[in-house]
């Protein structure tokens, strides 16, 4: 007798605090009792997201969950409107949960279903957070002596008082060259050493950065100018030899076209809960792999993406570091033990690939039900003159 298909029979998301934020997890049930979890990327925003996955569900219910590529494209197809970063975070975390059920329905990790491992650790960078100045060069030391051979950095300003929103590009410049040529001097050659300006400069402050720095200071200068122009990135990019790591805002395949096609990133900073779930990030990792260029993930949210990145990782022969967040006092706000209760744990510098089916992950619903929803607004930055300018 012929086997019937699995069915989905219910889509459900959980917008929830965890840490310092946000996420929201999507859970996707079957007739055979098996569930998947996946992640949205599209941090502050989360209730558009929810509204968004509700309308999925409503034609999702009943499809058979292991045509995650043939959903991937009914969701994408199935609207006027298609795309954008609300609709491609919904699609990630749903696609990441169907996954999540081919790995369990199968009882194979999900790295199985892109191809098999390449690696049995991924490498991760750490991210120093303390402000430019003498504690910066203390932190990042601190690092390379736990094992951490690429660290980044996150560009700093010159004491704004008592307002922490005010952000003066042009005064971050000059400042953050100076600190970032001192961590070099401390640390020596070996590390990597990277960047993160956050797109908030415009083509000349970015290029005056970069002009300020010997030729070797930094590894990679991560997003600086803001993603909607690549004719910009490309006059920047005739302005400076330094390595680009961009991506993490793209929703699409699409969006990565110019900056991989045009040599406009050395490093894809694809995420994989808003570019559209393994589906859509599998095809970018190969994309990158013919123009020699590493992935780099954003990894910024929860276990979930934390989870699915790994998988990710551990499946793409092309793949520099992913990003994690840890401290140096120990803390961690990716993850909460009773949300998740199984979760990817850091071993040193690495995480382990894991061999669980599935992602690899738990997640406590019930508990999530409980907890209120709580509205968290990324900081509003502004100027000296009074106008805003790019958190």
């Amino acid at each position: 007798m012929e086997r019937q298909p699995m069915k989905i029979r219910d889509v459900q998301s959980y917008p929830v605090w965890v840490g310092h934020r946000n996420q929201l997890v999507v859970k996707v049930d079957t007739d055979e009792g098996i569930y998947g979890l996946g992640e949205a990327g599209l941090s502050g925003r989360e209730l558009a997201v929810d509204g968004m996955v509700k309308h999925f569900r409503e034609f999702l219910i009943g499809k058979d969950p292991m045509d995650a590529g043939a959903l991937w494209q009914e969701m994408y197809r199935g609207a006027y409107f298609e795309g954008g970063r609300t609709f491609t975070a919904a699609i990630s975390a749903i696609d990441i949960a169907l996954y999540d059920i081919k790995g369990k329905a199968l009882g194979v990790p999900v790295y199985q279903l892109l191809g098999g491992k390449h690696r049995d650790r991924v490498p991760c960078f750490a991210t120093a957070s303390a402000p430019m100045g003498p504690q910066l060069v203390e932190n990042v030391q601190e690092f390379v002596r736990r094992g951490w051979n690429t660290i980044r950095i996150g560009a700093g300003t010159p004491d704004s008082g008592l307002d922490g929103r005010l952000f003066e590009p042009r005064e971050s410049v000059g400042f953050a060259a100076e600190w970032v040529s001192k961590v070099r001097a401390a640390v020596g050659l070996t590390p990597a050493l990277g960047v993160e300006y956050h797109h908030r400069l415009s083509v000349a402050e970015a290029a005056s950065f970069c002009q300020r720095l010997a030729p070797g200071t930094i590894d990679f200068l991560e997003e600086p100018i803001r993603d909607e122009s690549p004719e910009a990135y490309e006059a920047l990019r005739k302005m400076t030899g330094v390595p680009f790591a961009i991506g993490e805002e793209f929703a699409s395949k699409w969006q990565f076209l110019p900056y991989i096609e045009r040599g406009l990133t050395n490093f894809a900073r694809v995420d994989i809960c808003n570019v559209g779930g393994f589906t859509e990030a599998m095809k970018v990792a190969g994309w990158a792999e013919a123009h020699y260029i590493d992935l780099m993930p954003h990894n910024p949210l929860g276990p979930i993406c934390t989870a699915a990145s790994i998988h990710l990782a551990a499946a793409v022969p092309n793949f520099a570091w992913l990003e994690v967040w840890v401290s140096l006092e120990g803390s961690d706000r990716h993850g909460d033990d009773e949300l998740f209760p199984l979760r990817p744990r850091l071993e040193g510098t690495m995480f382990p690939v894991p061999t669980a089916p599935g992602l690899g992950v738990e997640f406590n619903a019930e508990l999530a039900i409980k907890q209120p929803f709580k509205f968290w607004e990324a900081p509003h930055l502004h100027r000296r003159d009074g106008s805003y300018t790019n958190w």
